[in-house]
């Protein structure tokens, strides 16, 4: 007899049931929840794992290619900004009547040498915070937080005191040297990154071990030469004011060439016998705060691209492995660093990075540029410059098929037959008929520029692959840079020809030292470098106490590896296994610890 519900028996069958909800034949039977909840977490018929992870490793290739745009051009914004807004202001504040008429007795000049003393001499004590700073906020916000200052330095020209700009100059040059060793880290992270990402299935990489030696090489080359390639464009970016705003107001060369009797190798200082008034009227006030605001805009746009676009150099938890060696060590590590005879042989070639480009900003470009062309043609010579430093950059390519000592003495050799050309060199005052000879100088002098620059930080990245110590090295890098810009503030009043000499000899020095170097590492002399100490971690958390850190460097790998065989040896197999449950356990009785007290508070 029938029940009332029918004969479910047979209703099972019908819906493809088996009897009890269990089998049909061979095959297991689900009940129509656990199959929807099988569909919906099971694997998709059309699901292939090998192609999902090549696009996600793809993704995060081109991540790493638009962190390395964003940093670029945004370096290139704000020393865009920055050099062609210090440009500007210098060039008003020198004319005697814009002093008089804007701003009478305040003492406009006296303000601009304490200006130009704190962009110059604050870099000095850089080596001794540099460090700290880049540990401390991580290498992306250090870049961010630099970015900032120069922004800084562009609002306190609405106000122009001795209260705003000198302070602001001082940010500055407490800025410049964090600002350009946390922008080769970074680049040079980018580039080590970005070989991870392509050979993800590498073991050593899935491992998170150390790569072999000169793996990274191909990408820094490449990586480094898009960052000078995009960041050289600054000088032209920084003549933009110049061409739209201030050329209208100045007077011609006759004018302001009247005095000058002199020019090249046969000046002596900056210009002598330039004519105090070079404006033949004022600009307006509202003009003025036009063109600041357009600045500050693309200042404060840079510092989007950095915050927005660029990724963080390292996981987060590198980054608290890197600032838990100990700040003490932080802040020796730097001069220990210098005991390597690689780097040491480097410091010719670091010192003279920095008097070329400077040199041809002030030095080339006023002394033998204004002095034979005018004033009003200052943009086009430093545009040349530019854009020949930029398109040259891509000439460190070379570098993937060449010896990498080409690209080093390619710009030696084009600077040092420019420094003999320009030692011989006198250009007549008020001559136009020069402008041709001195634009091809520019950008032969950018070329020679983008090779050295681009050169040195390829090379650095290729002897320094470890991520714990590349921070140091480029901080001692730009330090010396700095100081040798120092040395170029310095020598303002000497004859150019002392100015040549010493610019040549340097060269020499860093050819010869370098090739020394080179010589030391092919007959695989040792060189020193200082150990990097182990993370000490303040919180114990389970985290770090399991068997297996993935955060461990493989060098630190190896130490306790050392430290560890004979315990090993003593206790085999059956120690070793007794050990990480002991750790799992205490790790797992630590959180749950943890957690019960965060229920109770």
């Amino acid at each position: 007899m029938e029940e009332p519900g029918g004969n479910l028996y047979q209703e099972a069958l019908g819906n493809g049931l088996g009897a009890e909800g269990l089998r049909i034949g061979n095959a297991p039977v689900l009940d129509g929840a656990e199959a929807q909840l099988d569909d919906f977490v099971g694997d998709h018929p059309d699901y292939n794992e090998e192609e999902e992870e090549r696009k996600y490793f793809r993704r995060k290739r081109l991540g790493v290619i638009k962190n390395v745009l964003a940093a670029s051009l945004g370096g290139m914004l704000t020393y865009g900004v920055y050099l062609g807004l210090l440009q500007m202001q210098l060039i008003l504040h020198y004319d005697e009547t814009y002093r008089e008429v804007k701003y009478s007795n305040m003492g406009l000049p006296d303000i601009d040498s304490k200006m130009l003393m704190g962009i110059n001499v604050t870099p000095i004590a850089a080596l001794l915070y540099t460090p700290v700073l880049i540990r401390f906020f991580g290498t992306k916000w250090m870049l961010f937080l630099a970015v900032g200052i120069y922004a800084l330095f562009v609002s306190t020209n609405y106000w122009e005191r001795y209260y705003t700009l000198v302070p602001s100059a001082v940010a500055i040059g407490t800025a410049i040297v964090p600002l350009w060793a946390s922008m080769g880290n970074y680049i040079t992270r980018m580039a080590q990154k970005y070989y991870e990402y392509m050979n993800y299935k590498e073991e050593h990489v899935q491992e998170q071990r150390r790569a072999p030696r000169g793996a990274y090489n191909a990408y820094v080359i490449a990586f480094q030469a898009i960052f000078y390639g995009c960041f050289n464009l600054s000088f032209v970016c920084a003549q933009m004011p110049m061409l739209f705003f201030l050329n209208d107001y100045l007077y011609g060369l006759n004018h302001t060439l009247f005095g000058v009797h002199h020019c090249g190798t046969a000046s002596k200082g900056i210009l002598t016998g330039f004519n105090t008034t070079v404006l033949h009227s004022l600009p307006r006030s509202k003009n003025l705060i036009i063109v600041e605001s357009v600045l500050m805009g693309v200042a404060f746009l840079a510092m989007l691209m950095v915050l927005i676009l660029c990724g963080s150099a390292y996981r987060p938890t590198e980054e608290i492995d890197l600032r838990s060696i100990g700040w003490g060590n932080v802040f020796q590590l730097p001069f220990k660093h210098m005991r390597d005879y690689r780097l040491r042989h480097l410091f010719p070639f670091f010192i003279y990075s920095g008097f070329e480009v400077l040199f041809v900003c002030t030095g080339f470009s006023l002394c033998y540029g204004v002095c034979s062309i005018g004033l009003e043609n200052l943009a086009f010579l430093i545009i040349a410059y530019g854009l020949s430093a930029a398109a040259c950059s891509i000439l460190a390519l070379s570098m993937l098929r060449l010896p990498r000592q080409t690209t080093l003495l390619a710009g030696a050799t084009v600077h040092a037959i420019l420094l003999i050309a320009l030692f011989c060199w006198e250009p007549w005052p008020r001559n136009l008929k020069e402008a041709p000879m001195l634009y091809l100088v520019a950008a032969l002098w950018g070329l020679g520029s983008a090779l050295n620059k681009t050169g040195l930080s390829i090379l650095l990245g290729m002897l320094y692959e470890d991520k714990e110590r590349q921070d140091f090295i480029f901080t001692i890098y730009h330090w010396w840079q700095a100081l040798a810009i120092f040395v170029v503030y310095l020598w303002a009043g000497l004859p150019m020809k002392g100015k040549l000499s010493i610019m040549l000899l340097t060269l020499l020095a860093a050819v010869f030292s370098y090739m020394w170097m080179e010589r030391k590492v092919a007959q695989h002399i040792p060189h020193r470098l200082p150990k990097i100490p182990k993370p000490r971690h303040k919180v114990r958390g389970y985290r770090y106490l399991e068997a297996d850190n993935s955060d461990e460097t493989s060098s630190e790998k190896e130490d306790s590896s050392d430290g560890s065989d004979g315990e090993a040896e003593e206790d085999g197999p059956n120690g070793q296994q007794a050990l990480h449950q002991r750790r799992n356990k205490y790790a797992y009785e630590h959180a749950l610890g943890e957690e019960e007290g965060d229920n109770q508070g």
